[in-house]
């Protein structure tokens, strides 16, 4: 009901920084988790990330493109099982350059060569903390797709983990893009709300992709 009353609309969290619900439909999703769980799979699939600390993450992930580790990039799986990293599909880049278009404009997206994907999975225990997409040499805009449960995403600032910030809650087929002044900063997930997943997609947990241009 609350649903109906109150439907979600776009809105600008911060400057450059736009939330488009619903923006991957039921159809969309779907292919788009068929694809991640292609990924997931050995070699090169999805691992527990560590920390230089000797910690763990909670989300597991696996990349595409480039594989992320903190705090850089490589071509293999250098803290897995050291395969060659997955290639980045030309279509997952097309969809970042529309995905860019409809939240930031044309302008935004232009030369925006996305070449890395970053696919995060949170079961309903998992969190991120505050961070920054800071180990890329572009500056082109992030884009974040979610599919699966509903989570609450902390948009931050580019000066502190601190406040100030926004919680913004992010459901499956969900588009959150960031560049320009937000670029930089500062974002995480403090909580997922575990079973709140469309039950005809068919995941229990989360599934983030989130797509960058790595540079030169």
């Amino acid at each position: 009901m609350d649903a109906e009353l109150f439907p979600r609309t776009r809105s600008e969290i911060a400057p450059g920084a736009v939330h488009v619900p619903d923006w991957l439909d039921a159809r969309a999703q779907r292919g788009l988790l068929d694809a991640c769980r292609d990924w997931a799979r050995p070699p090169a699939g999805l691992r527990t990330v560590r920390t230089p600390g000797g910690g763990t993450m909670t989300a597991r992930q696996v990349c595409l493109g480039r594989h992320w580790y903190p705090y850089g990039y490589a071509r293999t799986a250098v803290d897995g099982d050291g395969a060659p990293v997955k290639p980045f599909p030309a279509w997952l880049g097309e969809l970042g350059r529309r995905a860019v278009t409809d939240a930031l404009g044309a302008d935004a997206a232009r030369g925006a060569a996305y070449d890395i994907a970053l696919v995060n999975f949170y079961d309903g225990d998992a969190r991120m903390g505050m961070h920054r997409d800071g180990d890329e040499k572009a500056d082109a805009p992030v884009v974040s797709l979610s599919l699966g449960d509903t989570c609450v995403f902390r948009f931050g600032n580019t000066a502190t983990r601190t406040r100030p910030w926004t919680d913004v809650e992010l459901r499956s087929g969900d588009l959150f893009v960031f560049g320009g002044p937000s670029r930089l900063a500062y974002h995480g997930v403090p909580r997922v709300h575990a079973g709140t997943a469309p039950p005809e997609l068919g995941l229990a947990g989360r599934l983030n992709i989130t797509l960058r241009v790595g540079g030169p």
